[in-house]
């Protein structure tokens, strides 16, 4: 499924949820309606936005840069050693700019996770899904979704780029080690 494909269908299902809550409204006086999966009431708030942004990057361009080349890049203070992940060009301890560019190490940890299996719309596309902390070996956390369907605490993980489909986009998963 393309990208415009995936825009499309989740317009289609927003229009029919808001023409679903609508009718809800108009029976009972209030926009609660039931959770697919769970049957809970849900209160749904009607003020949707179709949203597009953007964020200039040019400071951490390096970061996607590494991605290309199958890294996955942190910033470090030069005067206080501080890593930063995700990458940012200034430290906040220090109040300096032009942080040292490192890759992260490859191997960490899991120490926490979840089941995502309740998805925000434009999530709604995926399978359930587990987004996971690891704590790599310079004792940097890393979230980033998990690949594998069993996760537990203390799972030794590998930090990979992979390019997420079907957006086509690089991004960085842990993936399990043995």
């Amino acid at each position: 499924m393309s990208l415009n494909e995936i825009r499309d269908r989740l317009q289609r299902e927003i229009s029919q949820s808001l023409t679903a809550l609508n009718n809800v409204v108009k029976t009972t006086g209030l926009p609660i309606v039931n959770e697919q999966k769970t049957n809970n009431p849900l209160w749904v708030d009607v003020r949707e936005i179709d949203l597009r942004y953007q964020i200039p990057v040019k400071k951490v361009s390096k970061f996607f840069e590494g991605l290309k080349e199958g890294k996955v890049l942190a910033t470090k203070c030069p005067k206080c050693n501080s890593i930063y992940f995700p990458p940012q060009d200034d430290c906040p301890k220090c109040k300096i700019s032009n942080l040292d560019w490192i890759e992260m190490p490859k191997e960490g940890e899991i120490v926490a996770f979840t089941v995502i299996n309740v998805k925000p719309p434009s999530f709604s596309h995926y399978q359930d899904y587990i987004v996971g902390i690891a704590r790599m070996s310079n004792g940097v956390n890393v979230l980033a979704w998990v690949r594998s369907k069993e996760v537990r605490i203390g799972m030794k993980v590998r930090l990979e780029v992979v390019k997420r489909e079907p957006e086509g986009y690089l991004t960085y998963e842990l993936i399990p080690i043995g």
